[in-house]
């Protein structure tokens, strides 16, 4: 039997962090005050004062207030917000480009505010690079040159730095331009540069503020799926800083939404947009487009009825009937998926005394669990049975029919319990 598999979308946001892994970054309480008198401003929003009341009363301005979230490693965690937020403010506390006001920051494990110039210094060019929303390369310097800058400032030989540099810069397309000037390049190219240049001096963790923003949609889009492409083969834990949200959910495992200097829900994508912390979050995911949110596991229904690949085609047509449904789907003993029948090829075995293994022949397409809903929306569409949703192992989980399908995208205008 032929099953032609849609791969799997390593695009989509619904990439699982597996339980255990270690954290690399935790923020604990951590506030940020621009001005003279800190403690002042803080005393007033422990008293319940906003952002704007502060500045009013005392000129302080408050960039970030009590700010709590761990990221773990080889996870993509998104800082979102408007303008004024304080995405920005809070990410450049993490290395210290800003000193906190109060609160914790470990790398991990260790404080870095606790940390002399030399341990920060070290921090920074071992374990923390930084891409930047203006690309910030050197004109006067090569693409190559500008990439193994991070090396060069530690020190590294210039063979050693260069070779390095090479091989990152092969690593997002742009080894043919290694000798070019940054002029030469487009946007998208000076950021591809800038996100080698992060990436060459192999730090742990990856801090990258509002880095496509200044491109055109479409090349920021290439950019995203870039930077996913790049995560599937370097695993950093990468901490990303927006004001949109479409790439918040394409590119975050997990998102941190702020206002006026405070974080208002953390969570995946999927969590934001169906369990608002409160109104201001409700109004800020509105109008987001569910299918590209959804997957195939968050809108599958239970495979009904499952049969074994042993069974006679007569005990196949009894559950058929049973269930009132015109399918059926097999499995082996392990609840490996082997094909759909249909009751018409069951009652043909039947009358022709075939068994069910001589009928195991139909052609159908099965779907991962992480294949996004604007993809299904098309495979449903043309096919004429619920198509089988099936795991890397090749378990049978779940199924997808028309009905459950626009049954996600409509919530509630649709009767569940179809598939």
């Amino acid at each position: 039997m032929e099953r032609k598999k849609v791969q799997k979308d390593l695009k989509t946001r619904f990439r699982m962090i597996p339980e255990g892994r270690t954290v690399k970054v935790k923020v604990r309480n951590l506030s940020m005050i621009f001005g003279e008198r800190p403690e002042e401003a803080l005393q007033h929003l422990r008293d319940g004062l906003n952002k704007d009341e502060i500045f009013e009363r005392t000129g302080q301005i408050v960039g970030v207030y009590n700010a709590n979230f761990e990221v773990t490693e080889g996870e993509i965690f998104v800082l979102m917000g408007l303008s004024g937020s304080g995405k920005s403010t809070l990410l450049r506390c993490i290395n210290r480009l800003f000193e906190p006001a109060a609160g914790d920051v470990l790398i991990d494990g260790e404080n870095i505010l606790d940390f002399t110039p030399q341990q920060l210094r070290e921090v920074r060019r071992k374990k923390l690079g930084m891409v930047f929303q203006n690309f910030a390369l050197f004109p006067h310097r090569t693409i190559i040159e500008n990439v193994a800058y991070g090396l060069e400032v530690r020190g590294v030989s210039e063979e050693e730095r260069l070779s390095k540099a090479a091989e990152v810069l092969k690593m997002v397309g742009l080894q043919e331009h290694a000798d070019s000037l940054p002029s030469q390049l487009s946007g998208g190219m000076q950021q591809r540069v800038g996100l080698a240049r992060g990436l060459a001096s192999d730090p742990d963790i990856l801090l990258m503020d509002e880095a496509f923003s200044a491109l055109d949609p479409l090349i920021r889009r290439e950019m995203q799926d870039e930077l996913l492409d790049l995560q599937d083969k370097v695993n950093k834990t990468i901490i990303f800083v927006s004001h949109d949200l479409d790439e918040a959910l394409h590119i975050g495992d997990r998102i941190a939404l702020m206002k006026d200097g405070r974080i208002i829900q953390i969570g995946t994508g999927e969590d934001i947009l169906n369990n608002p912390a409160d109104e201001y979050v409700a109004k800020f995911v509105a109008g987001v487009n569910m299918a590209k949110i959804l997957t195939a596991e968050r809108v599958m229904n239970r495979p009904e009825p499952v049969v074994l690949d042993n069974s006679t085609p007569e005990a196949v047509l009894r559950r058929m009937i049973k269930y009132k449904k015109s399918f059926a789907f097999v499995t082996d003993k392990n609840k490996e998926f082997r094909a759909i029948l249909t009751k018409e090829g069951v009652k043909e075995a039947i009358d022709s005394g075939k068994s069910l293994q001589e009928i195991l022949v139909l052609e159908t397409t099965i779907v991962p669990p992480e294949t996004p809903v604007t993809e299904l929306i098309s495979l449903v569409a043309g096919c004429s049975h619920p198509l089988p949703v099936v795991d890397n192992q090749g378990t049978l989980v779940g199924i997808i029919g028309h009905v459950a399908l626009l049954n996600a995208l409509t919530p509630g205008v649709v009767e569940n319990g179809a598939a």
